[in-house]
């Protein structure tokens, strides 16, 4: 049994079945996606190698939920945007970038959540006015657009027209290597403010 605030372990086996350790039991996919829903930390461990392979069963997971009818969360715009990332300088701002974003998000659907539990009590939601959620999850999700747009713009690897103006203007003599170093430090500044950035939708 893993001890108290410590995920549990699940082991998984050549013949792919997945091991929960802490209740001794054979589980599926779908019993570990109910335990993400609620909350319940784990990790995946190759039941031969040891190895940590939680991230490929979680992807696993997602693909599983986006192939059942009427679960689609992930479109179309979005899949093409991500794997254009891969291999792109831009890939390793990515990942923090999403993960706050979707912490942000959780925090508003909690307090959305609250807002409609005052506002309509207890009626079930499929009762409520649609022209309610809708309007929020669309000032929502146009919030979000708005927070990344804006984070894209603050790292340009590459120098504006201004800039570009003023090297132009400059002697053409001036050390390469100075100039180099110069373009360097500026690519660090965009990279930590940009990290401010992130760390500010937290």
């Amino acid at each position: 049994m893993p001890a108290k605030d410590e995920p549990v372990v699940i082991k998984k086996y050549a013949n792919r079945r997945l091991y929960n350790t802490g209740t001794s039991t054979y589980v599926t996919l779908e019993d570990l996606a109910t335990m993400v829903k609620k909350g319940e930390e784990f990790t995946v461990q190759d039941a031969k190698s040891g190895d940590d392979i939680t991230h490929p069963v979680l992807t696993q997971i997602i693909f599983e939920l986006e192939n059942k009818d009427g679960q689609n969360m992930l479109p179309i715009p979005f899949l093409r945007q991500l794997i254009a990332f891969y291999g792109d300088q831009m890939q390793m701002i990515v990942p923090s970038f999403l993960e706050q974003s979707m912490m942000a998000f959780s925090k508003e659907q909690e307090r959305f959540r609250e807002q409609m539990k005052t506002s309509f009590g207890k009626a079930p939601i499929d009762m409520l006015p649609m022209t309610v959620p809708i309007k929020a999850l669309e000032e929502q999700t146009r919030r979000n657009m708005e927070m990344f747009q804006n984070a894209m713009r603050m790292f340009t690897p590459f120098p504006n027209a201004g800039q570009l103006a003023q090297a132009d203007a400059e002697p053409a003599g001036k050390d390469a290597a100075s100039e180099k170093s110069g373009d360097l430090q500026e690519l660090k500044q965009q990279i930590a403010a940009m990290q401010r950035k992130i760390d500010s939708l937290s």
